[in-house]
């Protein structure tokens, strides 16, 4: 027993070594690393276009609308684990909005700037640049609420759109996120952090959806000091969380009161600069990818999509991984970006 115990000792005290020595040769942690060219910017609003060798086979160009959660690095975290660079190799030409990082003069933001100010132009230029009509849209969670609103009211510019991991119908009670926010005053949250809601604050907030995770994570962390491959995809994981920008009071009183409680996007009954946002105004062609395991947007909160819009082409894709595994597990690399190129390619005419 005492044997066993020393040798637990021993070889946990030359883990430990070794993992220092790991850690000082470690290189600088890089993330968001696919080389892309700045064509806009507004506010702190960039708009980027991935560089390609050569033209793009699918005619039709890409814009990916992101979350204001977090920032799109998730999308391109290292050169193998790149749902971005995925996307390029299949084909397609992509351009991106990196919304920045918020401060106080941005505070009066509202849903309306972002879609109706932010996303149109960006649209704009995209469609003025490539002399298109229209142009397709892959979206991601609360970006891909964003898109749905934005197409519902410009379907006219969107030629195609992807939707994943995104909500649409609030009602469900599935996951933590979605039954405590129907009870809290968000008017009083966005007044005590003076119109500005801090990017630590909403990383707290997932953290307590999961409680064992920061243990497991812990966990995990010292089980890999010795695996200098293992440290740096944890490091890049880490960084792009820490990165976590703050959020427009306006635009998040908005989106978790009329949307997380109200429900108004579904019911049609949602108002956005002034005119009524009405998802059956959406009948181009519409991919919906959801996540089986997704603890932030259950699939009850995305799968009802296609009930809502006029779309005669429409697809509902489950993904079995969970919200932030779609898009870094290695399943997702072989999987998802093969799955929505697919899809657009079948109607790029």
């Amino acid at each position: 027993m005492e044997h066993n115990l020393l040798q637990e000792m021993v070889e946990a005290q030359a883990k430990l070594m070794k993992g220092f020595e790991t850690l000082e040769k470690l290189p600088e942690v890089e993330i968001g690393q696919t080389p892309k060219t700045e064509v806009y910017a507004e506010d702190k609003m960039r708009l980027y276009r991935y560089n390609r060798d050569n033209a793009a086979p699918v005619k039709t160009p890409v814009l990916i609308v992101y979350a204001l959660v977090n920032t799109y690095k998730m999308l391109d975290l290292q050169p193998d684990r790149s749902y971005i660079k995925n996307l390029l190799n299949l084909g397609l030409d992509v351009y991106l909005i990196d919304w920045g990082f918020p401060t106080k003069v941005d505070r009066f933001l509202t849903i309306d700037d972002y879609v109706n100010g932010y996303i149109n132009t960006c649209v704009d230029v995209i469609r003025k640049k490539h002399k298109t009509d229209k142009i397709n849209i892959i979206s991601i969670c609360q970006g891909g609420t964003f898109s749905l609103i934005y197409t519902a009211l410009h379907q006219d510019k969107v030629k195609n759109l992807v939707t994943q991991v995104t909500p649409v119908d609030f009602s469900t009670n599935d996951g933590l996120l979605f039954r405590w926010s129907k009870d809290m005053d968000f008017d009083k949250l966005v007044e005590g952090f003076d119109g500005i809601i801090p990017g630590s604050f909403l990383n707290e907030g997932f953290n307590s959806l999961k409680p064992t995770q920061q243990f497991i994570k812990q966990q995990a962390l010292v089980n890999m000091l010795d695996d200098e491959d293992k440290m740096m995809n944890f490091l890049r994981m880490e960084k792009w969380i820490a990165e976590s920008p703050d959020q427009s009071g306006e635009c998040y009183r908005q989106f978790m009161k009329d949307l997380y409680q109200k429900n108004l996007l579904v019911k049609n009954e949602l108002v956005v600069g002034g005119k009524k946002v009405n998802l059956k105004n959406i009948s181009c062609p519409v991919l919906n990818v959801y996540a089986t395991q997704d603890h932030l947007v259950p699939p009850a909160a995305s799968i009802p999509l296609c009930d809502h819009i006029a779309s005669t082409d429409k697809e509902t894709y489950s993904f079995s991984g969970g919200h932030i595994g779609v898009f870094v597990g290695s399943k997702s690399q072989k999987e998802l970006a093969p799955a929505v190129a697919d899809f657009l390619k079948k109607r790029d005419k």
